[in-house]
């Protein structure tokens, strides 16, 4: 049982001594404060409420307002933070019955979500304006993640070790994040982000070149030493020079995948590369893919004509 709490503790304080004792120093730094934000809705919401008074009733009303200025996706996340919570309160005696069961979740309209990214000319043109040859700068960063279309903490997190110049492969198993104040290495962000990457040839004689600039560098030592303010800074700076329109770090992994569905790749093949699940790759670039849907009809008509040779 927490510290000093009773049925009658309030909720909101309940929960904020859940949270530092089992979620602090557990959960990436983003997470835990996705964990205090939903602490301060609780808050918000039912200041009063009681843990003992958490029924389903009074469960489902904090569901409902928190949803009338969240969509329904937002809703869900907020839900599942508070359940683990709830359901130890039940474990241990504070609430007879579990508040969450048979919940419904609501939400408002979503808002159309559109990639923002670089087309095939503006990243040509942003890659030829980066100064990449005379020392070391952050512009070999941005090369990088446009080129391979890892994730910007992906990309923070690689060693010379895990370059293979030989085989022209990069091997992503390991992300940089910070927590509490220091840089934390971790495992990547999902299963399937543990990939290894083809690159282009001229892509390894560029990182071989800069690796070569950085003296004294270990074999496990990170390559790329920066906050994530100033990468944030850096894109600015890099897109206004090349005069094409501003993106985040990140939009350079929405640019490549949008040149690799440009170039004809599979939705499967996309996602191996950039360490997605390619149901998640055909969701969210849908619109990029081109329709066959003329295709089909045409090769439908030929084949009532007779005039088909070879569907594939």
């Amino acid at each position: 049982m927490l510290e000093d709490m009773s049925k009658d503790a309030l909720f909101y304080n309940y929960y904020a001594q859940w949270i530092e004792v089992y979620k602090k120093d557990a959960i990436r730094e983003a997470t835990m404060a996705k964990y205090r934000m939903t602490q301060k809705w609780v808050e918000k919401l039912a200041p009063e409420l009681k843990v003992c008074e958490l029924t389903r009733t009074a469960y489902q009303k904090i569901l409902n307002d928190y949803a009338k200025e969240h969509e329904r996706q937002t809703t869900l996340d907020f839900h599942h933070q508070l359940k683990g919570a709830v359901m130890d309160a039940v474990d241990e005696g504070l609430i007879e019955r579990d508040p969450t069961r048979k919940a419904i979740i609501k939400g408002k309209t979503p808002r159309e979500k559109k990639i923002k990214y670089l087309n095939q000319f503006e990243l040509h043109t942003l890659i030829a304006d980066l100064d990449i040859k005379e020392e070391p700068n952050w512009d070999w960063f941005i090369l990088l993640v446009a080129k391979t279309g890892m994730r910007f903490s992906e990309a923070l997190a690689i060693t010379p070790k895990d370059f293979d110049f030989e085989k022209q492969t990069l091997t992503i198993n390991k992300s940089y994040q910070r927590l509490n104040g220091r840089d934390v290495i971790t495992t990547p962000k999902t299963k399937k982000s543990n990939r290894i990457i083809k690159m282009p040839k001229f892509l390894c004689e560029e990182m071989r070149e800069y690796l070569q600039m950085l003296y004294g560098l270990k074999k496990k030592d990170r390559i790329f030493t920066v906050t994530k303010s100033y990468l944030h800074h850096e894109m600015d700076r890099g897109a206004k020079a090349a005069g094409v329109k501003r993106i985040r770090i990140h939009d350079l992994r929405h640019s490549h995948i949008s040149l690799l569905i440009d170039m004809g790749f599979s939705a499967v093949a996309i996602a191996d590369r950039v360490g997605h699940e390619s149901i998640d790759i055909t969701y969210q670039y849908a619109h990029l893919f081109p329709s066959k849907q003329t295709e089909m009809a045409d090769r439908l008509d030929d084949l009532g004509k007779g005039e088909i040779e070879n569907v594939s």
